[in-house]
């Protein structure tokens, strides 16, 4: 990844992050509310954390089917996006309490998601949330060779497909997080001197790393190997379905917000400048879809509602349908985007029809 500054634009003649603050923060005076989460996520956090939990204690006591554990196993996978989503995500932001001992707890749960904390902090908070949709800098663009999300990224002959494939190969974001790319991330970040605050120390991190994994596995796969009567391929089989469920919907969730035709992906100028302010930038990188949805704007912890989570990443996604508002029309006041797909399956078949365009051969587009 590239390792160039990158600064952005001051000039904001028209002030409108400063108006757009000020507006928000009133609303939230105003009301006499709490910025962070409240009954409405705690309640959200119980039902992620049965969906997650409970099925996995019911297959080490029940001994249930084949069918009826394969049921579980897919519910257990559901779970497991919805509290990376809805407790995590708030958690690792520091918006789901005002008690810094509470945002760490629920921001650990990654651990039992096959995660680690700090390399998803620099990832997410650091390299996403500041570069967003900047090729070399925000690594959620980052597929290797295998996968085209930019324009500005290199094209090889296989991208053409990927339309197709893609697909089958989301399902394995957690289950590279369990395997590999913790490892390779957390190696690539140490060596930057990257962090979200405090930079940890490398005999802290790594500690914490291995034995986060060793009982990661001791609890999903060895437990169920000695408690269980089942072949044990059948329990890897399992592991692996689980992981799969919440690495597609997770996958998919966050590719709907940035990687579709209606987010740019703009370059710096030759001194690492980019055109607008990042909260102008913002609104040009990112999309919400299916805000109208309850059961999308609740099961996906607001990851629908990207352009307020942006731009106020310390407000909790339990207030964004209230603040869009807000927003949608200081946006327009300012004569600015306000990138939207009414409904979610809309906003997929953009991201698969943005896919195949990236996959073309840019030498040929441009003859």
């Amino acid at each position: 990844m590239e390792n160039k500054s990158i600064r952005f634009s001051r000039k904001d003649s028209t002030q409108f992050f400063k108006t757009l603050n000020k507006r928000v923060n009133n609303y939230f005076k105003e009301n006499e509310i709490k910025k962070t989460g409240n009954w409405k996520l705690h309640l959200k956090t119980v039902v992620m954390f049965t969906l997650f939990l409970a099925p996995y204690f019911l297959i080490l006591t029940l001994g249930l089917p084949n069918w009826a554990n394969l049921l579980l196993t897919i519910t257990m996978g559901v779970g497991m996006a919805g509290v990376g989503m809805n407790v995590m995500h708030d958690g690792n932001h520091g918006s789901y309490s005002n008690n810094k001992w509470v945002n760490k707890i629920m921001g650990g749960s990654i651990y039992i998601l096959a995660g680690n904390v700090y390399n998803w902090q620099v990832q997410h908070n650091v390299l996403h949330h500041t570069y967003t949709n900047i090729h070399e800098h925000d690594e959620d663009l980052e597929a290797g060779r295998i996968l085209r999300f930019s324009k500005h990224a290199e094209w090889h002959k296989h991208h053409k497909f990927q339309h197709f494939y893609s697909v089958f190969l989301y399902g394995l974001l957690t289950f590279n997080w369990a395997i590999t790319t913790d490892f390779q991330q957390m190696y690539r970040y140490m060596k930057r001197k990257l962090a979200y605050g405090k930079l940890p120390s490398k005999a802290t991190n790594w500690s914490t790393l291995v034995i986060a994994k060793l009982i990661y596995i001791t609890i999903w796969i060895v437990i169920p190997l000695v408690f269980l009567d089942i072949a044990w391929w059948k329990i890897l089989l399992g592991f692996f379905i689980m992981h799969y469920v919440a690495g597609v919907i997770l996958s998919v969730v966050f590719q709907l917000a940035h990687v579709v035709d209606e987010a740019e992906t703009p370059l710096p100028d030759e001194s690492g400048t980019m055109k607008n302010t990042w909260a102008i930038h913002q609104l040009f990188t990112t999309v919400n879809f299916g805000t109208k949805n309850k059961i999308v704007n609740w099961f996906t912890g607001g990851l629908n509602h990207q352009v307020e989570h942006h731009i106020f990443p310390n407000i909790s996604h339990v207030h964004y349908t209230k603040i869009s508002k807000i927003v949608k029309q200081t946006a327009k006041e300012f004569n600015l985007p306000y990138n939207e797909y009414k409904t979610t399956r809309k906003a997929i078949i953009s991201h698969f029809k943005h896919l195949k365009e990236l996959g073309k051969n840019p030498a040929l587009q441009y003859q």
